[in-house]
């Protein structure tokens, strides 16, 4: 059965949410002339905003990690937005030389190791790619739920990263039924990964289906203990992710 059979069911008020989000990326939009990025996993929250973007004609970029450990599902979707909506989805991919080093000295299961070796794949694979992604930009956007988890229950819609730069969640008080239900009804392309039970789709070796009754993030590091499971990307002032993004430097 499909995500959308399963899922796709609007809560109450749901077209104010729309209005209220909608409002909140085009006031964004104003703010930032040239220099908002939206930064797209291409998880299903994050194909609804990019889908609002493109179908507001918002001056709002598109980027995202390729962090060379993604499904090729979730690959085919870069293409899929270039096509459907006409946009260029900017590409920041890691150091290839510290990918190397990082796999040379520590083997390609390092994630499975320890909570820090997991965070510092994490830290060369998205944290330095962010960092690059959001160098010339003062407002990024992301597909944060209040819903998501624990650790995300409470979300603002607007909010300042550690740089200071306006950090916009503009689907914090969406459901998850309230996602699908307008894929549903606008014919969002999304990663059929969620028809097999993935609400929450990373790189590939930390990913799997989560079983009924399971939270959305289950399936996201599953060997770790909850409180661990953040990659760094909405973390702030984390001192152990300091200390494991450091150990990118060791490994060269």
């Amino acid at each position: 059965m499909s995500a959308i059979a399963l899922y796709a069911r609007a809560s109450a008020g749901f077209d104010a949410k729309l209005e209220h989000t909608l409002g909140l990326l085009r006031a964004a939009a104003a703010e930032h002339p040239g220099t908002i990025v939206q930064a797209t996993s291409l998880g299903v929250e994050d194909m609804v905003l990019t889908h609002l973007i493109a179908e507001q004609r918002l001056p709002i970029a598109i980027a995202t990690l390729e962090t060379g450990k993604l499904h090729a599902q979730t690959l085919a979707l870069i293409p899929t937005i270039e096509q459907r909506y006409g946009l260029a989805v900017e590409l920041f991919r890691p150091q290839a030389e510290s990918v190397i080093h990082f796999v040379r000295d520590h083997g390609e299961r390092a994630m499975f190791e320890s909570i820090a070796l997991r965070k510092a794949c994490c830290g060369l694979r998205k944290m330095e790619p962010l960092g690059r992604m959001l160098a010339a930009r003062t407002a990024w956007v992301t597909g944060l739920r209040r819903e998501q988890s624990d650790a995300r229950g409470e979300v603002p819609e607007r909010d300042r990263d550690d740089a200071g730069r306006l950090k916009l969640n503009p689907l914090a008080d969406w459901s998850w039924g309230d996602v699908w239900h307008f894929v549903a009804t606008r014919e969002v392309p999304y990663n059929p990964l969620h028809d097999e039970f993935m609400p929450s789709i990373g790189c590939e070796p930390c990913t799997r289906a989560i079983a009924v009754g399971e939270p959305f993030r289950a399936g996201r590091w599953w060997w770790e203990d909850e409180i661990a499971k953040e990659c760094g990307l909405h973390v702030k002032h984390e001192e152990d992710e300091t200390a494991a993004v450091s150990m990118i430097g060791s490994a060269r």
